[in-house]
């Protein structure tokens, strides 16, 4: 007997949910159609007074790290641009490689110091 009655509990509230369900996804699905379209009017009235439908969006702008003056630099793997001052100091050697060549790998440049030592190589 028990398990007629559960059935029977069981069965009722699922239709009373599905009903409640029923009415509500009415409801809301009325209330998004509604929001979707005040917002839609809104992105169109934006964009003709911008003068078309079609004007680019913004883009936030890339924020780059404020220059610095370079004191050292290390002719090492990571090494990218011979700063100026090096370029300086080497008497117009301007590229790594070239650097490399004469000084050897690793060489450490310090502005406002003596130009370190060639290597033995060149």
């Amino acid at each position: 007997m028990r398990r007629i009655a559960a059935t029977s509990i069981d069965e009722l509230v699922q239709g009373a949910v599905h009903d409640v369900i029923a009415r509500a996804a009415g409801s809301i699905a009325e209330a998004i159609a509604q929001m979707a379209a005040a917002e839609l009017e809104e992105q169109l009235s934006v964009a003709a007074k911008r003068g078309g439908g079609h004007a680019p969006a913004r883009r936030a702008a890339v924020r780059r790290p404020r220059r610095v003056e370079l004191t050292k630099w290390v002719a090492d793997r990571g090494a990218r641009r011979v700063p100026t001052f090096v370029i300086e100091l080497t008497g117009g050697l301007d590229t790594k490689k070239k650097i490399v060549a004469k000084f050897g790998e690793n060489v450490v440049f310090e502005k406002g110091r003596p130009l370190p030592k060639p290597a033995k190589a060149a």
